[in-house]
């Protein structure tokens, strides 16, 4: 198991936090902490907007509709959250990214998004 505490961002940082509202990440503790049991990847900090998410919805990837049986209220506009990284990949290849932070972005991320694509949709790079 990776351990979740000190994991890395696409920067080789320490991971930061993505969201407490909502509260997102595979472990549910606002970051996109990851490990072997995560086939999604849930490593992407995205800051979701609507072009984003009904691009995901109309390929199969309902992010907005509320799952109270996952304990999941659903995503608008404007919410960060732990996205995975073969979604993104898509999003991007489709023409329909959103924003990231690239602290709060899994460096696991990097296996399958390369790193030149998330700074050309960063918000915190300076």
């Amino acid at each position: 198991m990776i351990d979740k505490v000190k994991q890395k961002n696409v920067l080789g940082e320490t991971l930061e936090v993505c969201s407490l509202d909502p509260v997102t990440g595979w472990y549910r503790d606002g970051c996109c902490n990851t490990d072997e049991n995560d086939h999604g990847t849930h490593t992407v900090c995205a800051k979701v907007n609507e072009d984003f998410l009904q691009w995901c919805k109309d390929n199969g990837n309902d992010l907005v509709t509320p799952r109270p049986e996952y304990n999941f209220e659903g995503l608008k506009s404007g919410d960060s959250w732990c996205v995975c990284a073969t979604w993104y990949r898509r999003a991007v290849k489709a023409g329909h990214p959103c924003k990231v932070y690239l602290r709060s972005t899994n460096i696991k991320t990097l296996e399958i998004v390369d790193i030149e694509t998330l700074k050309k949709n960063a918000i915190d790079l300076s």
